[in-house]
């Protein structure tokens, strides 16, 4: 049984429960400190083994020693937001490198997601590794956030049914998973010493939604804590998030980790801290390892009571024994070949087509000859930098050095995957001619383009952990490449590798931009069998693309610039109206609106009846009106409530038709999205509905009006 299986997280005792509070009652005082703190492998920041771990344990991010007399077993953690990772601790071990958690978010498919779980919690226990630090549900409050690529939307549901369901997979297989990262860790900028401020109210509706939902619906074993401040507290001392929010009004009975480099003193045990991750990290930043000399310290003196050491122990045991990380067997086979296709099938659904002119699908008979121009192509896909990056079967294709400040900087480069879309496109044209330039030359791309029938032009980025990008624009001279071309032959279609938004200068000139994002080590294959009709894209944008960063809260991103270690202070004064919300309520049009992404097919939206009780149901029928099998991602969106105008997506589904076929599908709003959170420290108040009149629509993304409808609805309160 997994944590989230049959035990309401609000409820108070189950077997877990007691068996953690019978194990924990027997432990002497070293063995309950030795729980409270992991020590990290080595790696390109950690270089000396620490003494602490045996020799005989697989090198991971994170080390606690285990209490056999009593069966707990030892915990060793492991990266997992695009699989199981291995920045450098364990040489020649590979894993199957997924496509970007914001791919996964632009399938809008809750399926995926536990498959892709799943393969995660099965490879990490094949290496022994029980518990996996995934989980990512930071919004994409900035598009120029480095780490959004480990993300999955700008959409508390999304990303919530989203993350419940691969939590649900990994742990599905005896593997804790966490959540992460707790909360507004929504930008890389000297992220150790940013303040995040936000209305208390609007956080809950917001960034703090997404955890809700996704903790109610998987029960994850443990939180980890972001690296900034919320309001002034740093996360990992955040006695408001973590005592009251979390522990208090949700009831979670897990524990609560530091991410690593992120326990700034002994004192975050009081404010419900349970763990402190990543120990050689804080002695870099803090210069102390908090939970080992200073919190022993504290706990010999009386400032630590026996009570809170006690739950902190028990916290830990209790996702350990529901989990059942104390009860494997012998580890698993791994069929790495069907996990591949997993990553294949993943990367497909990911792929957004953005705009085409009818130059999509190829046609092997009016592409003789093709231009690949760009990208790398000729080696791989790109797979973003940091603690996420996978070393897929057989290695990387490549690893350009890029570098950079902080402590970061030596894990910035550009990884690329060996899945060769140029390769790719080679075999699933064979008739064509088909060349390749590198794209160094604005002028000499431009000259093979002018004699192609097609070229396919393939924009890269490079977005890394520990950095934010300064603007929107594709990095080393690339927009120059693109215009170039599109001057030369009006029939080049744009591939872009990208885990953010990009501006697009060149839009009106190209004849088929596709977001293909990280794609992960199959990308290359996806990319072609969309590109020639092999596949029927499906995906949609997670995000809003905006035409510019005037279009964005935060226009000038607050400390960017300024040197590694500098304190920065955000305004989130945009509060719950995160992307698409953002600009509907400043009546704004981005350059790509949320929810957007074309088929080659088409698509109908009929008979939309609607009903209301204690939240709103709709009922759409859905036609495939084109001539070939594909996936329509119907949204219902909240346009206004009681007189008050805002956007809010409240129920989606994934349909898959035949040609022709049609079917009636139902879409039931998640009740915290109609209503308002009524309390201004966010924590004593509640959910309210006010009473009036409620409009819906049923649309294919938030920028298009689709079919409407309103309805009455009661005040109501309820939850807290």
């Amino acid at each position: 049984m997994t944590i989230g299986e049959g035990v309401d997280p609000r409820n108070g005792i189950d077997d877990a429960d007691r068996r953690a509070r019978h194990v924990e009652e027997q432990m002497t005082d070293d063995e309950r400190f030795s729980l409270l703190v992991s020590v990290m492998g080595t790696n390109d920041v950690v270089t000396v083994l620490d003494e602490r771990i045996p020799e005989d344990v697989p090198m991971s991010a994170g080390y606690v020693p285990g209490v056999p007399r009593l069966g707990v077993p030892a915990q060793l953690m492991s990266d997992a937001s695009l699989g199981v990772t291995n920045p450098g601790y364990r040489p020649g071990d590979t894993a199957t490198a997924l496509p970007a958690g914001i791919s996964l978010g632009a399938s809008f498919n809750p399926d995926l997601a536990r498959v892709s779980g799943s393969l995660v919690g099965k490879e990490a226990r094949h290496r022994g590794f029980n518990i996996q630090l995934a989980g990512g549900v930071n919004l994409a409050r900035d598009p120029r956030n480095g780490r959004n690529f480990e993300y999955l939307s700008e959409d508390p549901l999304l990303t919530a049914v989203l993350a419940a369901e691969s939590i649900n997979g990994i742990q599905g297989e005896g593997v804790i998973s966490t959540i992460k990262h707790y909360s507004l860790n929504c930008n890389e900028t000297n992220r150790h010493w940013l303040d995040a401020r936000i209305d208390p109210a609007a956080h809950r509706e917001s960034d703090l939604l997404a955890f809700e939902i996704a903790i109610e619906r998987s029960g994850p074993g443990a939180v980890m804590t972001g690296y900034n401040k919320i309001n002034g507290d740093y996360a990992g001392d955040n006695a408001v998030l973590i005592q009251d929010v979390l522990k208090g009004v949700w009831g979670y009975p897990g524990w609560v980790m530091s991410d690593w480099g992120g326990t700034t003193s002994w004192e975050c045990a009081i404010h419900g801290l349970d763990q402190e991750s990543g120990l050689q990290i804080d002695m870099m930043l803090w210069q102390n390892e908090w939970f080992v000399g200073p919190l022993r310290e504290a706990y010999e003196a009386g400032r630590l009571s026996r009570d809170r050491l006690s739950e902190m122990v028990r916290r830990i045991l209790r996702s350990m024994f529901a989990v059942g990380v104390d009860r494997w067997g012998p580890a698993p086979e791994v069929d790495m070949g069907s996990h591949h296709g997993i990553a294949l099938e993943a990367a497909r659904q990911g792929i957004v087509l953005l705009a085409n002119t009818g130059i999509l699908p190829l046609r092997p008979e009016s592409t003789p000859h093709v231009a690949v121009i760009g990208g790398h192509a000729q080696l791989g896909v790109v797979t973003g930098c940091g603690s996420s990056a996978v070393v897929p079967p057989g290695g990387y294709a490549e690893v350009i050095k890029v570098g950079g400040p902080g402590a970061m900087g030596v894990a910035r480069n550009l990884y690329l995957l060996p899945s060769s879309p140029l390769t790719e496109l080679r075999r699933l044209l064979p008739g064509a001619e088909i060349e390749f330039d590198a794209g160094m030359s604005p002028a000499e791309s431009a000259a093979m383009a002018a004699r192609s029938d097609v070229a396919i032009v393939f924009g890269v980025t490079v977005e890394s952990e520990g950095f934010d990008d300064h603007d929107l624009s594709l990095p080393w001279g690339q927009d120059a490449v693109i215009e170039a071309v599109a001057a030369a032959n009006p029939r080049t279609v744009v591939v872009l590798e990208t885990g953010n938004p990009v501006s697009m200068p060149w839009r009106d000139a190209v004849g088929a931009i596709v977001q293909a994002w990280y794609p992960g080590q199959a990308g290359g294959q996806a990319i072609a069998e969309v590109l020639t009709g092999i596949v029927n894209p499906s995906g949609r944008l997670p995000v809003s693309f905006p035409a510019d960063l005037s279009q964005t809260p935060r226009p000038r991103l607050p400390g960017q610039g300024t040197p590694w270690g500098t304190p920065t202070t955000i305004e989130y004064t945009e509060g719950a109206e995160v992307g698409y919300r953002w600009l509907a309520r400043t009546a704004q049009r981005p350059l790509f609106a949320f929810g957007h992404g074309l088929s080659y097919t088409t698509f109908a939206h009929t008979d939309l009846e609607v009903s209301a009780g204690d939240t709103i149901t709709a009922r759409v029928t859905v036609t495939n009106t084109g001539d070939r099998p594909g996936v329509d991602i119907p949204q219902l969106y909240l346009t206004e409530a009681a007189g008050d105008r805002r956007m809010r997506l409240l129920a989606f589904d994934r349909v898959v038709l035949e040609a022709g076929e049609t079917r009636r599908v139902t879409l039931e709003a998640e009740p915290r999205l109609l209503a308002r959170y009524d309390g201004a420290d966010g924590t004593t108040g509640t959910w309210r509905i006010d009473e009036g009149t409620y409009e819906v629509s049923v649309a294919e993304n938030a920028g298009e009006p689709g079919l409407t409808a309103s309805v009455e609805l009661k005040a109501r309160a309820f939850g807290r």
